[in-house]
């Protein structure tokens, strides 16, 4: 049986581009539905460019954070073409 964290990874490699999920979201189909700041912590740790971290936005439309910086998420995202109301960007 594959780990939270490796279930989470896995999830989070599906988001496709242009797409993004909640930490909730994240926790729920991980089959944590509670877990949404795990899914924050191991994301924070991640530094491989093939998953794509950034497509994962908290609940409340606010972007969050990001370990490459909250500017590089939100750049990658508009790049993206997700559509970011900026009274929405932060923590």
């Amino acid at each position: 049986m594959k780990s939270f964290k490796q279930r989470v990874i896995s999830i989070v490699k599906k988001i496709p581009n242009g797409s993004f999920l909640t930490y909730k979201e994240v926790a729920e189909k991980a089959g944590s539905p509670r877990a949404f700041r795990a899914v924050g912590n191991v994301l924070n740790k991640n530094h491989k460019y093939d998953i794509p971290c950034h497509r994962v936005i908290r609940s409340d439309g606010k972007i969050g954070g990001y370990n490459k910086g909250v500017k590089r998420k939100e750049s990658l995202l508009i790049k993206e073409g997700v559509v970011i109301k900026k009274c929405k960007i932060g923590h």
